[in-house]
């Protein structure tokens, strides 16, 4: 059995959607299980359905107004270099309508049903491919997986805007009495669950360098020390996933394929830079490539 995982990451999930693009496209890989994880839980429906193009037009769309209807931070560009400050104003609306977090991200969720039709839906459900996304249950202190052959059509889509929303910058959601949150603060590399629903190679798409290249600036402001320590705790996160996927991988003597952005991307995922996100799709699908080009030639008529 074959899977493709793809890890949390934000907007750098563009560059996983290259990745998949040359690994479905190209390299004619054919999965039998998609795992994925908050920016991962938006892709692999679409990879999926080989739904290639429509994919990479809303990830070579999106911006800021696409993921919040109440967006928590301004971007502030100083020397070529963009950060993100905290909007007082919109904050404070948030916090007076009784909401828990620092914004809101309705928006994702009206983009995600917009995107996965019913159809689509019922049709992959009725495949025998199983597409799960990670979550990570606030009260219960676990992470949870969902599959798409254990729900409706309005849960699935739910859970996969839920594996997406990175509190408390967006929506804290309440589901069957409990608190669910982005899956990447539990599991932000879901090797292990793919190897325990039975995969026996993987291709896994990690949103982050191998090698630590980042030296952080001096945080400036509460915000950013919030967004900093979360990054922090995320790269721990997703170090442990991958040490763990690596020993169950041995023992199970299954094959794993990594795939990491070669540089840094970005300092910030949550800005979502249409020009730049475009871009790194194209380097994904490059990367890829360039991986596998000894050992998958590809017809240069389809190359990009």
């Amino acid at each position: 059995m074959r899977a493709l995982v793809i890890s949390g990451g934000g907007s750098k999930g563009a560059f996983a959607g290259g990745v998949a693009q040359f690994l479905i496209q190209e390299a004619k890989h054919e999965y039998d299980l998609f795992v994925g994880t908050s920016t991962g839980s938006l892709l692999i429906t679409h990879l999926a359905l080989n739904k290639l193009d429509k994919i990479k037009d809303i990830y070579s769309s999106v911006n800021q107004h696409s993921i919040f209807n109440n967006c928590p931070f301004i971007i502030k560009k100083k020397h070529g270099v963009e950060r993100i400050a905290i909007n007082h104003w919109n904050v404070f609306k948030n916090f007076i309508k009784g909401k828990k977090t620092f914004g809101e991200s309705e928006n994702l969720r009206e983009l995600i049903r917009e995107s996965i039709t019913e159809k689509e839906f019922t049709a992959l459900k009725n495949s025998n491919t199983d597409v799960i996304v990670t979550v990570s249950n606030l009260s219960l202190n676990q992470v949870e997986y969902k599959s798409i052959n254990e729900c409706t059509y309005e849960e699935f889509c739910d859970w996969i805007w839920i594996s997406s929303n990175y509190v408390p910058f967006m929506s804290l959601v309440k589901r069957n009495g409990c608190e669910y949150a982005d899956g990447g603060l539990g599991s932000l590399v879901p090797i292990e669950e793919a190897l325990k629903r039975g995969a026996t190679e993987l291709d896994v798409v990690v949103l982050r360098t191998e090698v630590n290249y980042l030296n952080r600036m001096p945080v400036r402001s509460p915000f950013e020390l919030i967004t900093t320590s979360f990054e922090f705790m995320l790269d721990r996160i997703e170090n442990q996933n991958v040490r763990v996927g690596k020993l169950v991988a041995n023992q199970k003597d299954a094959i794993i394929n990594f795939y990491y952005t070669p540089t840094v991307l970005t300092t910030n995922s949550l800005i979502f830079n249409k020009e730049r996100m475009t871009l790194w799709w194209k380097r994904g699908y490059l990367y890829a490539k360039n991986k596998n080009e000894e050992t998958s030639p590809i017809d240069p008529e389809h190359s990009e």
